[in-house]
């Protein structure tokens, strides 16, 4: 039986259609997959259906019955709940505070109560979790239990999870389908959006799609990821990186001894010792939070090996992980962010004053070469899909071929046809001769871009090795802390 039945949606922004003419039906009592491009319309599509926006044409069955989401308090109502990528947690509170908030009028809780009847939901879905522990204590797959829970307590039958796996470790990845096929075992049906076609292939049934509009529906049995992939981007395309053999030229970066301790006093990145030469990618693999982005800031922020002048101009480029908050300003425009590290220098300024001609042609230049892709060069990067604003940041750090270039997490949250053109732009700055720290926690990526991979746990390089004999086993137990 059709649990979820969406006829003829359409959303448009102005001119552009988010939405078009989008017919989908999701069986009841099964993990149903949305995948496609940043930018295909997944995420206005389940707005719409949690009540955030509203269709301007289309109608909604619910249970095979018409219903109207006017907005979230109707959508939790009808027995809908979104789980978002970016937690909806207050760190400070507990777990009950956190499951119970906005849900009860007056100011009489029972929180003894509350705990023991999340104890016992927990228990009955065999999402066991402490009732009483602080969110901000809770590692991150515990967290996203949280979230889970908190849907279930509001009745919700119908889940909707949004990029789930973002941040978590293939372990936990493991643990989160696990939690799913309870789920729907007891009924409740399960919208599942991803990027990820390794994941999307343990789902029942995937709609793939493409610039707002429906282009397949099918069971994830009658496809392989393959063939998801074309789907997506509207291509041929292939899922396998091919690297081309680079001799090996000088050192570049030379780490000697690194310590770095957080703002409390904290060593978080500790003792690490190593060399990347011209035309070599070092991969860092090792689980979130061990490190990566302090070790990358302390390299990127050292005066050595390049002049304060030059860095960020032509020596260092840096991509950061997080592309909306240090990569970005979100209320420039394009060709404003172009030039962020670049704007007091010739040709772009002279004598104090900006010349807005070279900015503009610099910045047609770069959305033709990177295929960024925007009405024009003033559209604000707010306004643009995750893919697109990463292109920008690349354009940015890769100007004037820098001689190093440190990439944290630079595939986050994009889909397959942005990930490969931002790998492919990443390796063809290493044919050019460039050194490359390329940290990522997606364990594949890093073994299929890097030469050497080092793997980071507790803030240390537990080992270096060869990218060509390592193994996903070898690796991912030096992640958890074993040993070899």
């Amino acid at each position: 039986m059709s649990y979820l039945q969406l006829e003829n949606i359409t959303k448009k922004f102005g001119a552009f259609t988010a939405n078009d003419n989008i017919n989908i039906s999701i069986e009841a009592g099964t993990i149903h997959a949305i995948l496609g491009e940043n930018g295909a319309g997944k995420s206005t599509l389940m707005n719409i259906i949690s009540g955030l926006y509203q269709p301007d044409s289309g109608e909604i069955y619910l249970e095979e019955q018409p219903v109207k989401i006017t907005s979230s308090l109707a959508a939790i109502k009808l027995g809908i709940g979104m789980i978002h990528q970016h937690f909806m947690l207050v760190p400070q509170f507990t777990v009950t505070e956190n499951i119970i908030l906005g849900t009860g009028k007056g100011i009489n809780l029972n929180i003894r109560q509350k705990q023991a009847e999340i104890k016992a939901l927990s228990q009955a879905y065999n999402l066991e979790i402490d009732p009483t522990a602080k969110v901000e204590d809770l590692p991150v797959g515990m967290q996203q239990r949280v979230e889970i829970i908190k849907v279930l307590y509001r009745q919700a039958k119908l889940l909707i999870l949004d990029e789930p796996t973002a941040v978590l470790t293939p372990l936990e990845v493991q643990s989160l389908f696990t939690i799913l096929r309870q789920l729907t075992a007891r009924g409740h049906t399960i919208i599942f959006i991803s990027h990820k076609l390794e994941e999307v292939i343990k789902c029942d049934a995937v709609t793939v799609l493409r610039r707002g509009k429906v282009v397949a529906t099918t069971t994830t049995q009658q496809t392989t990821p393959q063939q998801l992939a074309e789907l997506m981007v509207g291509r041929s395309f292939t899922l396998h990186l091919n690297k081309k053999p680079v001799a090996k030229g000088e050192v570049v970066l030379s780490v000697k001894n690194l310590h770095v301790k957080d703002n409390r006093g904290v060593a978080v990145v500790k003792n690490i010792s190593f060399e990347l030469h011209a035309g070599e990618v070092l991969g860092v693999a090792g689980v979130d939070g061990n490190g990566q982005r302090e070790l990358a800031d302390a390299i990127y922020l050292s005066p050595n090996p390049f002049p304060k002048k030059e860095r960020g101009v032509r020596g260092v480029g840096y991509i950061p992980e997080d592309r909306q908050k240090t990569g970005l300003i979100l209320k420039f425009n394009i060709a404003q962010n172009l030039i962020l590290k670049a704007f007091k220098n010739p040709p772009f300024s002279r004598r104090g004053l900006l010349q807005q001609e070279v900015i503009k042609r610099n910045a047609v230049s770069a959305m033709e070469e990177f295929d960024i892709r925007a009405p024009d060069v003033n559209v604000e990067v707010s306004q643009l899909s995750g893919g697109n604003q990463q292109k920008i940041v690349l354009a940015r750090e890769l100007a004037g071929e820098p001689s190093l270039i440190i990439a944290m997490q630079p595939t986050r949250g994009l889909d397959v046809g942005a990930i490969e053109a931002v790998q492919q732009r990443l390796l063809a700055q290493r044919e050019r001769g460039a050194a490359i720290l390329y940290i990522s926690t997606e364990l594949e990526e890093v073994m299929d871009m890097s030469d050497r991979i080092a793997v980071m746990y507790k803030g240390e390089f537990v080992d270096i090795l060869d990218a060509n004999s390592a193994t996903v086993e070898e690796i991912g137990l030096l992640m958890g802390g074993g040993k070899r």
